[in-house]
């Protein structure tokens, strides 16, 4: 989504996930624990779909709430709420046409006003969202919004209680992917206008419900039976929050599902244990990278940067450190996104050419470049071992000394552009499948999720111009050539492209998860 998942590497192995072949099963089987599902989690941040910009908290977003569209298990935008829609001819206005008896909830019915009310909160400044700009602000008037320069957006217009129009600034191939992301989901007014907490007790439109929520304890969803569409198999899923080991928990029967950790990998792996059948391994649309600071000394010379990125063996730390479970990224988009490219020339490792880099650099040699402080997220003071594997590095083959401050995982997510520091780390995982949501979402200039602060005005202008490319094999070819400039300025040093090791018990069947990183939890059901 994803939105975003602005997380250390060191998550990457808690929210792995397992593609399985759906099962036959339906909702209400009556043997005691048939229809419950228990899982660990950490628990999300926030359930308010305006803010929410991590992959932790749309986890249960995702259940609870729902939109006009959604992405279903072959990454196509279908229906949801919208029953149906009308593009114009120019490309630019989209008609919605709502599904009669869609209710929230509490039961009351989902108009087109809904909607509209929705999109506008998320884009009211007092709202203080970090992605209505990126996943409305196509929206004519959307900016204004945001900008505090108008009090509606100009380009809604809600023709009927099950009509809804909206234009966009131009024809934009991507548009209706957006839509799919929580800041674009319906919320109810009386729900949103009831306390400060109101998302501690939602009134959604999903297929779960909240049930109970104890902070850092247990978090429980159950069935909405008002659900338009088929309703869940499970009648609850309970979320064991920092509950204890998951590996243990796993093997105690305590939960049905876990990550699998390294320490735990040789085991797995091997064909005669008990856990061997139950292991599954997926790919990821996901990138783990280092960030410059392109607005701060020393990585405001480009010559700093590219030394930076030549001087990590990425393919020894992750074949070494990480077991093998990353994939070398040469660039930014990850294997199986469109437009991936085989041939793009990435900074690889190279001693030599990193110190001759940082020697044609204004600073001219290591000692004279100021202090460096990379951002990381966790709790602890703990250094991860691949990450200290890149510092040594750093430090053996250009002579930098390179410090280490840890922010708490929530302050990290929501406040990195005021707290980074030189350097920083982050993940991110596809919201939907279009070159776009890595490339423009993250370098150009201006965009919130630019935690670069990196601006390319040759840049701008070709994503500008991909993005309206109706062509779609020369709009690929576009984004390849956007990519490739992006890795030869170096706004970052791309690491690596995620896989998620996982057991899953087998009782537990349907519990499936696309690339993108959200289980769809109302086609599981559990049979034990």
């Amino acid at each position: 989504m994803k939105k975003v998942w602005q997380f250390t590497l060191v998550a990457l192995f808690i929210c792995a996930v397992l593609f399985l072949p759906l099962a036959a099963c339906q909702p209400g089987q009556s043997s005691a624990g048939q229809d419950v599902l228990e899982l660990w989690d950490i628990g999300p941040i926030t359930l308010n779909p305006a803010i929410s910009s991590e992959m932790t908290s749309h986890t249960y977003i995702m259940q609870i709430f729902s939109g006009l569209v959604r992405l279903d298990d072959e990454l196509e935008v279908v229906p949801d709420v919208a029953e149906r829609w009308e593009k114009s001819q120019d490309g630019r206005t989209y008609t919605f046409y709502l599904r009669q008896g869609v209710k929230f909830h509490n039961g009351r019915e989902v108009k087109a006003a809904d909607f509209k009310y929705s999109w506008e909160r998320a884009c009211a400044p007092e709202t203080g969202s970090q992605t209505a700009a990126t996943y409305l602000g196509d929206i004519v008037g959307a900016r204004d919004m945001l900008a505090g320069k108008a009090e509606e957006i100009s380009g809604i217009k809600v023709m009927d209680d099950y009509t809804l129009e909206v234009t966009i600034d131009a024809p934009k191939a991507y548009f209706l992917c957006k839509l799919t992301y929580p800041t674009a989901f319906v919320v109810d007014r009386d729900n949103v206008e009831s306390g400060e907490n109101w998302w501690r007790q939602p009134n959604g439109t999903g297929p779960f419900k909240l049930k109970q929520w104890e902070q850092g304890q247990l978090l429980v969803l159950e069935r909405n039976e008002l659900y338009y569409g088929e309703p869940a198999k499970l009648e609850q899923v309970n979320f064991h929050l920092l509950a204890g080991m998951p590996m243990a928990m796993y093997e105690k029967g305590d939960i049905d599902v876990t990550s699998v950790y390294m320490s735990y990998l040789d085991l797995v792996k091997d064909e005669s244990s008990p856990f061997h059948e139950e292991l599954a391994i997926t790919p990821e649309l996901s990138l783990y990278y280092i960030g410059f600071n392109t607005t701060k000394a020393p990585f405001d010379d480009v010559n700093v940067r590219r030394a930076f990125c030549y001087a990590v063996d990425k393919e020894r730390i992750g074949k070494v450190v990480l077991r093998d479970m990353v994939t070398e990224a040469r660039g930014i988009l990850p294997p199986g996104m469109p437009g991936y490219n085989e041939d793009l020339e990435g900074l690889g490792y190279d001693v030599n050419k990193a110190r001759e880099l940082l020697a044609a650099s204004k600073y001219g040699d290591a000692s004279d470049l100021p202090p460096i402080t990379l951002t990381i997220s966790g709790y602890g003071n703990n250094i991860p071992d691949y990450l200290g594997a890149i510092i040594q590095e750093w430090r053996e083959n250009l002579g930098v000394e390179v410090l280490v401050r840890q922010l708490e995982p929530e302050d990290f997510m929501y406040n990195l552009k005021q707290e980074r520091d030189e350097m920083f780390i982050l993940g991110w995982v596809a919201d939907y499948p279009d070159p776009h949501n890595f490339l423009g979402n993250l370098f150009y200039t201006g965009e919130e999720n630019n935690v670069f602060g990196y601006s390319n005005a040759e840049l701008d202008s070709l994503l500008d111009a991909a993005a309206i490319e109706q062509d779609a094999a020369v709009r690929l070819t576009m984004y390849q050539q956007a990519e490739q400039e992006i890795v030869d300025e170096a706004p970052c040093l791309p690491l690596w492209f995620g896989s998620n090791y996982i057991l899953v018990k087998p009782y537990v069947k349907g519990y499936e998860l696309n690339p993108l990183g959200v289980p769809d939890l109302s086609q599981v059901c559990v049979e034990r």
